[in-house]
């Protein structure tokens, strides 16, 4: 007789997912080794329920959740292991899932604790919003562990759902995201467009061909790729491949773009894009330039761009200003979102996003200042999408040629203003980076809270740091 499983809520299952967090961090496993753990159970359990619908199994004989159920001890962490090895030398959505597959709970005990909790639920018949906002949850979680350093990969929702609310993308259009993360944008621009209609064949374009993701990380191509697949996107394939974006030229032209690509230099190792791209409009080392560059180049003409970009972006000379000028005379670059610290993981980060369009010159850009005068923290104040509501309402997706300037010289606070492009084009070095609002305040208001998880974090970093040096140290004398 088939057991009964009852499908629990969301409060109730997330909170269980993290208890069994902590139950492996005290075993020494990981928050990152953990989630990807879990990505690799999760989805040979929800392959078991699908097939026990009668709906087929994806994966092959003797790797199914089956065989794990039947091991106990070293022989079920040898087991685990060869189907591990043997699923991600797999194409398609099992290969994306198991890119680079490896077993981090060395303790059979752990393991099959973990076995044990997933297999009490039912997680296949569950809502799409639900388990993926369980599995969003977990990310999120992680994206604040400094010491992993996953907040890289992780863009505030708020934000990306504003920025997909103004972009607006179409159920008919295609939509890229070269640099994808955990897959939030993709995952944000899915649920905006299917909402637009009930058209079978439309649907099945936006889950199979409109969405398409690459991101250089395997262990982050696993998280976005389970991501979108329990968020019901693209429930047989994947739209994200482990790719360097940089080192090609685009394969296919899109409609739109929404992306915050990484920031900082390419990291070590990486192939040198000078020696792979001819079609680029300069040569930098500046990997956001560079990334810049490239979306502008996979744009189609008349498709749109929403950019997340750091400040050197608006100023930096040489490659810098070659770009802006080229935004400003080849493309629209209709409007710049100015953001403040405090909403991204990583310390201090001063960003920006660019609003563009290819093919017709910039006949004005409008600043949306939301930065001076503005304080957000992670711990206390987070980002949240009301915030951000007077910018969407400025913006005017539905009539752009209808905006309203906020700021005039009877309100010099308004935070909303546009400027010329002869204007922008005649300043030194084309700086876009424009504040005109007085900050009364610069000294952060920050709360006592903020400043005790601030010192908190940083002391676990300097702690981690001086961990690293002395083991060095040590080696040096030995």
């Amino acid at each position: 007789m088939k057991k009964q499983i009852e499908v629990k809520s969301e409060t109730t299952l997330t909170k269980k997912v993290w208890n069994m967090a902590d139950v492996l961090a005290a075993a020494g496993v990981g928050f990152t080794d953990y989630i990807i753990q879990l990505t690799y159970l999760l989805f040979l359990k929800m392959d078991a329920e699908k097939e026990s619908y009668g709906l087929g199994s994806a994966i092959p004989k003797g790797n199914r959740w089956k065989d794990l159920l039947s091991f106990d001890g070293p022989d079920l962490k040898t087991k685990y292991e060869r189907i591990l090895e043997s699923l991600k030398s797999k194409d398609g959505l099992i290969g994306a899932i198991f890119t680079e597959a490896q077993n981090k709970i060395q303790n059979p005990a752990q393991l099959k604790k973990l076995i044990n909790m997933i297999d009490e639920e039912n997680w296949f018949s569950m809502e799409g919003d639900i388990k993926g906002a369980i599995y969003e949850s977990i990310l999120e979680k992680n994206g604040q562990d400094k010491k992993s350093g996953a907040g890289q990969y992780f863009t505030p929702r708020p934000l990306i759902n504003a920025m997909v609310d103004v972009v607006a993308p179409k159920i008919t259009e295609t939509v890229a995201d070269p640099a994808c993360g955990t897959g939030g944008f993709l995952l944000a621009a899915y649920d905006y467009m299917k909402r637009q209609s009930s058209d079978i064949e439309k649907l099945k374009f936006l889950q199979t061909k409109a969405l398409s993701g690459n991101d250089i990380t395997p262990l982050v191509v696993t998280l976005a790729s389970m991501n979108l697949y329990l968020h019901d996107v693209s429930p047989d394939t994947t739209p994200v491949k482990c790719v360097d974006s940089l080192e090609h030229e685009p394969e296919h032209l899109v409609d739109v773009i929404l992306a915050n690509p990484p920031f900082g230099t390419r990291p070590a190792g990486s192939v040198d894009i000078t020696t792979m791209r001819t079609d680029l409009i300069v040569t930098t080392t500046n990997n956001q330039l560079n990334f810049l560059q490239h979306m502008m180049l996979m744009l189609k003409d008349g498709g749109r761009a929403g950019v997340v970009l750091p400040d050197n972006v608006l100023f930096a000379d040489g490659a810098g200003e070659t770009l802006r000028k080229k935004l400003l005379t080849e493309f629209n670059l209709h409007t710049i979102l100015r953001l403040p610290t405090g909403i991204f993981y990583a310390n201090g980060v001063k960003a920006n996003v660019l609003f563009f369009v290819k093919g017709s010159p910039t006949k004005e850009t409008w600043f949306y200042d939301y930065r001076t005068g503005v304080k957000h923290t992670l711990a206390t104040r987070p980002l949240k999408r009301s915030d951000l509501d007077d910018f969407v309402s400025c913006y005017n997706a539905k009539n752009i040629a209808k905006r309203k300037e906020t700021w005039s010289e009877e309100n010099p606070t308004g935070r909303w203003r546009k400027y010329d492009v002869k204007e922008l084009l005649a300043r030194d070095k084309t700086s876009l980076d424009i504040t005109w609002i007085k900050d009364k305040d610069d000294i952060e208001d920050v709360t006592l809270a903020d400043l005790l998880a601030n010192i908190k974090d940083e002391a676990k970093e300097i702690a981690a740091h001086s961990e690293k040096l002395a083991k060095m140290l040590k080696g040096i004398d030995g």
